[in-house]
């Protein structure tokens, strides 16, 4: 095992000490010529003259000269080849030794020829410090921006062949609080709050804002609290309490508009996982001080596109005030949510367009017929109404579509005054195969029914309840022996998935015996800190970047870490997406030459294993420095970095790591393997004045 990465050393050959090792080189090669018996003085016979002995000192003087120009020339040549090319004949043997002598020489090359390093990556400009591409249009003026009114983001992606640079975190920004603190309190630096915010009302009752930092009180801007709303939820499912949940199926929540996630922290301590979205937001962001509290969220709308999860994969859907008017759009939105929603799953919708009063409003009724009838017509029974709060349940029959005579989408249009009065007296129509995509990537919105042919057709109540939910049972399983997964041609077969939890366990077990040092306990304190206090967690929000299975989420919960992973499935690999979300986690399916929907500086640790062979396999849009740059971006200071790929991927990816200012070191695998460990910590660089 390599000695721990500590803050301060880079294994990437940023540190110095070329010269000493020029200088060591030469004399021990003149030691060398001097043991071989080439640098002493021959012995003369008698009567030869003095001339002839000068000439023999004199060639043998310009003999050693020679050698020990060529000597040099060929270890300078040597290490020049190595760094500019594959090195797979040099780690055999006392590779982690020959590592560092490759690195010490190669800089030893780079000084001698006056080759200049590789350039270093510029810093963002200031206002750069919440840059979000794809939605965020940086000349934008954070002064003119009405928090009031808040302008809808759209999603567009543009691809920018233009060097990238690194986001530097506010002034004033200071590491998170370790969790489960962090829940409770964050540090107002690290937030873009203008101030507006609670002048709108928008936070009023969700938190309490001190001079540096910002504290989430037990109750949120439900009148009684999250704990007792959350009570009189399970309660109108027909449960005792919330701790029930899990015993009714429901473990993964789907959260619109979630507020800084008052409802999903809770729910964590009950044993449910909540994912947050919301819509961008210049300041005050719903997902950015989720993030900071260590919640699951990610910048999501139900405005336009399918959002980027599979069908049937969340058992409820919460929307307390979430701002959707659901009666727009011929109910598109409450399409969304039943395509998302699991048979047998709730949709709980708390507006205050549901008290008695706001329904004296003839307008709110009418709105309020429309979002009734609609559910109805997509088989949701409405279990119980309280105050300002509905839930409902999705059927888990598929009779129910067909006792409706419903038809299939697309269908021959003769008139649209025709299809308008089907389209109300059945009900929105069940997808054919063609728009009944899976894992759709943020597709339009489809006005139809999507997931009814599917094998993951299974009721809540069925599922293997939690926490034996993460291994599947035989029957589960079999789902995915009998379809082909997206862009491969084998279905996943049980001892490929026992295989792979077993491996995962095994890795996470050697990850953390290299960074423990670092992480917990023996962490060392920076300057002005406190002695941590148990559980020592400098991890909490950790995203996968290449899932697969979801094993390595499995293997950090059988190891007990209090961490939670974001599940990403890049779109160029089989989407493994919907078993990850069956075995309880949560996930997304993301394009990585696209930027990842969230806020810079909201994850501790990024973990890739085989991503970076996924780009050698087709011709990407971006290169592999433009993944490295969003990396940066998501990375909190001081996270972790963990990569594993093939020998000559990850030593391309080393030497990037220099552009990026992190600190990497190289990490010995199994000696038969043609893989490679990289492990990386991004340094704190404050702001520049």
């Amino acid at each position: 095992m390599s000695r721990p990465l500590y803050r301060g050393f880079s294994g990437g050959g940023r540190g110095s000490g070329g010269a000493s090792r020029d200088s060591f080189d030469s004399s021990y090669l003149a030691k060398d010529f001097a043991e071989n018996g080439h640098d002493h003085e021959a012995g003369s016979p008698a009567g030869t003259n003095r001339s002839r002995q000068s000439l023999i000192f004199a060639l043998l003087k310009l003999g050693l000269v020679a050698v020990i120009v060529l000597a040099l020339s060929g270890s300078l040549y040597w290490a020049i080849s190595i760094s500019t090319s594959a090195r797979g004949n040099v780690y055999h043997g006392y590779r982690q030794l020959q590592e560092q002598v490759v690195a010490d020489l190669a800089e030893i090359g780079e000084l001698s020829l006056g080759i200049a390093r590789t350039n270093e990556l510029e810093f963002c400009p200031p206002e750069y410090e919440n840059f979000v591409p794809c939605y965020y249009n940086v000349s934008e003026s954070f002064d003119l921006v009405d928090s009031v009114a808040p302008t809808e983001h759209e999603r567009k992606c543009v691809h920018d062949s233009e060097k990238g640079c690194l986001i530097l975190p506010p002034t004033n920004y200071r590491i998170p609080l370790r969790w489960p603190s962090g829940r409770d309190f964050i540090w107002k630096a690290n937030v873009k709050i203008t101030g507006q915010e609670f002048s709108s009302g928008s936070l009023t009752k969700r938190m309490m804002v001190e001079e540096e930092h910002i504290s989430f009180r037990s109750d949120s801007f439900m009148v009684d609290g999250v704990e007792d709303y959350t009570h009189q939820i399970a309660e109108m499912i027909g449960l005792p309490n919330e701790s029930n949940f899990i015993e009714a199926g429901v473990r993964t929540v789907l959260d619109i508009g979630c507020g800084f996630g008052s409802f999903g922290a809770h729910l964590f301590s009950k044993q449910l996982l909540t994912m947050c979205i919301a819509n961008y937001e210049v300041s005050g962001s719903q997902v950015q001080l989720t993030l900071e509290r260590g919640i699951p969220a990610m910048i999501g709308s139900f405005s336009s596109r399918q959002l980027p999860y599979p069908y049937l994969s969340f058992d409820m859907l919460h929307c307390a005030r979430c701002g959707i008017e659901w009666e727009k759009n011929d109910g598109i939105f409450l399409l969304e949510v039943d395509r998302l929603l699991r048979p047998g799953g709730y949709f709980v919708w708390t507006s205050q367009m549901n008290t008695h009063q706001s329904l004296r409003d003839k307008e709110n009724q009418k709105k309020w017929s429309m979002i009734h009838d609609f559910a109805e017509n997509l088989c949701w029974d409405i279990l119980s109404q309280q105050d300002e709060t509905i839930v409902w349940k999705k059927t888990s029959k598929k009779k129910c579509y067909t006792s409706r005579n419903i038809f299939y989408y697309p269908k021959p249009i003769i008139c649209i005054k025709q299809l308008l009065l089907v389209y109300r007296k059945a009900g929105p129509a069940v997808c054919d195969r063609s728009h009944d995509v899976e894992s759709p990537y943020y597709q339009p919105l489809n006005p139809c029914i999507s997931g009814i042919r599917s094998q993951r057709w299974i009721s809540i109540e069925s599922h293997t309840p939690w926490p034996s939910r993460v291994a599947l049972n035989s029957a589960e399983l079999g789902i995915y022996g009998k379809y082909k997964i997206q862009l491969v041609n084998e279905s996943v077969h049980p001892e490929d998935f026992a295989e792979d939890a077993a491996s995962w366990k095994s890795v996470v077990h050697n990850y953390w015996s290299l960074l423990s040092p670092l992480i917990f306990s023996d962490h060392p304190k920076r300057p002005g800190d406190e002695d941590p206090s148990p559980p020592f967690n400098m991890l909490r929000n950790v995203l996968d970047m290449n899932a697969h299975f979801g094993g390595f989420n499995a293997a950090l919960l059988d190891a007990g870490k209090s961490v939670w992973v974001m599940n990403v499935v890049p779109m160029n690999s089989p989407s493994y997406l919907p078993m990850i979300f069956d075995r309880g986690f949560v996930g997304v399916q993301h394009d990585w030459c696209e930027a990842f929907p969230t806020y810079p500086r909201t994850y501790d640790m990024v973990h890739a294993e085989g991503l970076l062979s996924l780009g050698t396999h087709k011709k990407q849009r971006c290169s592999m420095l433009d993944i490295f740059v969003e990396i940066d971006r998501i990375l909190r200071p001081e996270g972790w970095v963990i990569i594993r790929d093939t020998m000559l991927l990850i030593e391309t990816a080393r030497s990037m790591t220099t552009q990026l200012r992190w600190d990497a070191r190289l990490i010995e695998l199994d000696r038969s393997s043609d893989e490679k460990l990289l492990v990386c910590q991004k340094p704190y660089f404050r702001k520049q004045q």
